[in-house]
């Protein structure tokens, strides 16, 4: 931050050469009283009115005491002050400044010990209170945000933390705003960056979700199963109902089996009796018609004739 410029140098440039040309017009080179006494006083004007010039960026307000009072908030831009009486101890920069701040190996309300990193955004509404009622209001800033950082943890369950980082930001946020507000600073809002927790709860955490995740498997499997199982069941008493439906679906499963296998062994069971699929003849005939249209379909592997192997047994 800077209270004078070059503006302050040219000014006392110019007055000190004025001066000097005006004793040298008057008196020439000779050194006399006058002479010496003129340029004396020329350059104790221009060092004044070098010290009397001010200048604040547009961002920058200049607090001015007089005799150790306070007695203005000056700038932005050009301003005089009155040399010796009058000094300008503080520029108060009035932009919206981040600032960040942490809070280490502090307890949650259930006892977990965690890092927490956070970003603060405020600025100085009132240059006079930031000035005078506190020392150094950056300082008492990232105190006060550290301070109520820690108390919301200590505050907040860890899972809530891990959830509600945007609600954890909106209670920092009034918190700090209302223990600077006395300082004439407002608080903008604040951020939760990251909030780290120990390794090895950080691996039961990732056990836990693995098995939540393999639980809601097994269930949607479970359900699947019993979903697939209503269907049977009313698949069942449609055929029961309807002996040519079923031995229709018999019948059909049978052609699917041979489309894709020639070879195909059934087990005399009840189950195979109940399915009525005739003789073992009609079967045997069944069986070689469609072996014969799977070879029409499909090259000749040797000598370009075509190789079943059709049985029943």
């Amino acid at each position: 931050m800077k209270t004078t410029d070059s503006f302050a140098t040219l000014i006392f440039v110019v007055i000190l050469s004025i001066g000097v040309g005006l004793t040298y017009a008057m008196y020439g080179i000779s050194a006399n009283w006058e002479s010496i006494s003129i340029l004396i006083g020329v350059f104790i004007t221009a060092l004044l009115i070098f010290s009397a010039i001010r200048i604040a960026d547009q961002w920058n307000r200049a607090v001015v005491l007089r005799l150790g009072r306070f007695r203005a908030v000056k700038g932005p831009g050009l301003f005089f002050i009155v040399p010796i009486i009058d000094t300008v101890p503080y520029l108060i920069d009035t932009r919206v400044i981040t600032a960040t701040f942490k809070a280490e190996k502090t307890l949650t309300k259930d006892t977990v010990p965690v890092d927490v990193d956070a970003v603060l955004f405020w600025k100085v509404l009132d240059p006079k209170k930031a000035a005078l009622d506190v020392a150094d209001y950056q300082s008492a800033i990232s105190w006060a945000s550290q301070t109520a950082l820690r108390d919301v943890i200590g505050k907040t369950m860890l899972s809530d933390m891990l959830e509600g980082r945007e609600k954890i930001s909106n209670e920092l946020q009034k918190i700090i705003d209302v223990r600077t507000e006395p300082w004439g600073i407002n608080v903008i809002s604040v951020e939760v960056k990251d909030v780290l927790i120990p390794p090895a709860l950080e691996d039961a955490m990732s056990m836990q979700a693995q098995a939540e995740r393999e639980r809601q498997a097994r269930v949607i499997l479970g359900d699947s199963e019993r979903q697939v199982a209503e269907k049977f069941g009313d698949a069942a008493k449609t055929y029961a109902d309807n002996p040519t439906a079923f031995h229709l679906r018999a019948m059909n499963m049978l052609y699917e089996g041979l489309k894709q296998n020639a070879t195909i062994v059934i087990v005399p069971s009840t189950a195979v009796e109940t399915m009525q699929l005739g003789g073992i003849a009609g079967m045997t005939a069944m069986t070689m018609g469609l072996g014969q249209e799977r070879a029409n379909r499909e090259p000749a592997l040797c000598g370009g004739s075509g190789f079943l192997d059709s049985g029943i047994s």
